[in-house]
């Protein structure tokens, strides 16, 4: 469990761009006309385009030793 909030920002962040790309994933199978194609199309590449950016911080913040002393004991 993390204590400092940035870092369980950046988890949350992560979660939710996950969210975004499952979404995107689903809706694309059930659309009915390319208005919905476009919109599941930007979900999709906004969702990739945030997981890279929040895991890329997560990954500076372990780098950095950040994350490790922001786990509770």
């Amino acid at each position: 469990m993390l204590k400092k909030q940035c870092d369980i920002n950046i988890v949350q962040t992560i979660e939710l761009a996950q969210t975004m790309i499952k979404l995107a994933q689903t809706g694309y199978e059930q659309r009915e006309d390319p208005g919905c194609g476009i919109l599941y199309g930007i979900l999709l590449d906004s969702g990739y385009k945030l997981l890279d950016v929040a895991q890329k911080e997560k990954q500076a913040h372990i780098n950095k030793g950040w994350w490790n002393d922001s786990i509770k004991k």
